[in-house]
């Protein structure tokens, strides 16, 4: 079951990239420790997010047994609605960001991008598979993400960000149809 907690990784971290590319747009040199520094606070939040929505749920795991794909497709459905939504509706001027790396720039933009991870935590209470590698895989390929995005933002611009998020959003919602399917028996 590697391959579900690759695509959700790649998923939750498209919010991650699109942020980095813009950074990338407004920086006009990227130092090495600037990418180090995104990497690390957008892989750090989206691998703690995710873990607290784990914590939470589990707590609650016993009493929606029965119907808990309905829970995980919901939210995986309304996540990756949310990014399609907001990559088509973000207006140009806030796709930009400004070159600042320091943590009071850089934590609100590290939790603004990992709330959706804490709804993913969520499920994976519910989910069958290794939640600790699901949520290593997620900080490590958004870290990746991040860097790659930031310098990718200096060297093409916006051009990939709108299609890079709503493929986020297709895919959360492809898993969570899956999900569903998986459990109302209509696939095998």
């Amino acid at each position: 079951m590697i391959i579900q907690p690759l695509l959700i990784a790649i998923s939750v971290s498209m919010d991650a990239f699109a942020v980095a590319v813009g950074k990338g747009l407004a920086t006009t040199r990227i130092r090495p420790l600037d990418a180090l520094k995104t990497a690390l606070w957008f892989g750090g939040f989206q691998a703690l997010f995710p873990l607290l929505g784990y914590i939470g749920a589990s707590a609650l795991n016993d009493y929606v047994a029965s119907f808990d794909h309905w829970i995980i497709f919901s939210l995986l459905a309304l996540i990756g609605g949310n990014m399609i939504y907001e990559a088509l509706h973000e207006d140009e001027a806030n796709a930009h960001e400004t070159p600042q790396f320091g943590w009071r720039h850089m934590m609100p933009l590290a939790i603004a991008c990992s709330i959706d991870a804490f709804a993913v935590g969520v499920s994976f209470a519910f989910m069958q598979f290794s939640v600790p590698f699901a949520i290593g895989v997620i900080g490590i390929v958004t870290a990746a993400f991040a860097a790659a995005g930031l310098y990718l933002g200096r060297v093409v611009g916006l051009r990939w960000q709108k299609p890079a998020q709503i493929a986020g959003g297709i895919v959360l919602i492809l898993i969570g149809t899956n999900i569903l399917l998986e459990h109302l028996g209509v696939i095998g």
